[in-house]
């Protein structure tokens, strides 16, 4: 059996139902991707190219983990933090990471009403999100002074195995540029729907058709990967 689609030429298309239905739409460029502009299909090409980048670290990260002869350092005893003179495993960790978590939810808020055309709110929920960015920026920054304080380096640490420094750094200073430059991206973008030049089609960078918000939508698709990707971090680095 199959279902005809009528397309916007007049031209009706036979759609096999089934499996055979969804090979169809998957195998053909002109169905699954007529609807999907420029701005989104590059930002998944670039999204894609970054998580290879980002497996790949971590690949190499648990390869000179397991492979090691020296004992690796505890994550519980190095990143502890002292408060009311006892130390408390991972507590910095868990607020960066609840930091990050409740941004990617002021995000996607932030997408929601920027196609309801609030651009207020919009802004607002997109300078929430920058504020809580440049917050988790801010203790991770704290955090390496911490650690270069206490004797690690990208060659050397003090708890054991050399590599640590080097992964550490590598791992957590790459994830960290992505949301430093998501800060810089989401303020600039705030600013033009605050003014409205989504509404006025105001010339300049970023500014799209009149009445669209999908550079909200973009910019909610990058943070969401930063998100995500800080999970992995986080499980594989923080709680291994």
């Amino acid at each position: 059996m199959a279902q005809s689609t009528q397309v916007h030429t007049g031209e009706t298309l036979e759609r096999p139902l089934g499996l055979r239905g969804i090979a169809a739409d998957l195998s053909s460029d002109q169905r699954a991707f007529k609807n999907v502009s420029w701005g989104k299909a590059m930002m998944w090409i670039f999204l894609l190219s970054d998580t290879f980048i980002f497996g790949c670290f971590l690949l190499a990260y648990m390869t000179a983990r397991m492979s090691t002869p020296v004992p690796w350092p505890n994550p519980s005893e190095v990143f502890a933090l002292t408060l009311g003179g006892q130390e408390i495993p991972l507590i910095l960790i868990a607020i960066m990471t609840f930091i990050l978590i409740s941004s990617s939810g002021t995000m996607a808020m932030a997408v929601n009403f920027g196609y309801r055309r609030d651009r207020r709110t919009t802004a607002i929920l997109m300078l929430l999100t920058a504020v809580l960015g440049a917050s988790f920026v801010g203790m991770q920054a704290f955090e390496w002074s911490k650690l270069i304080s206490e004797g690690v380096r990208p060659w050397e640490n003090p708890w054991g195995a050399a590599q640590f420094g080097s992964s550490f750094f590598m791992i957590t200073g790459f994830h960290g540029t992505h949301v430093s430059i998501g800060v810089i991206f989401l303020l600039i973008i705030a600013r033009k729907v605050w003014r409205g030049d989504f509404d006025t089609e105001r010339r300049g960078f970023f500014t799209s058709r009149k009445g669209n918000y999908e550079i909200v939508e973009i910019m909610g698709l990058y943070w969401h990967f930063v998100d995500l990707v800080w999970v992995f971090i986080f499980a594989f680095f923080y709680l291994w």
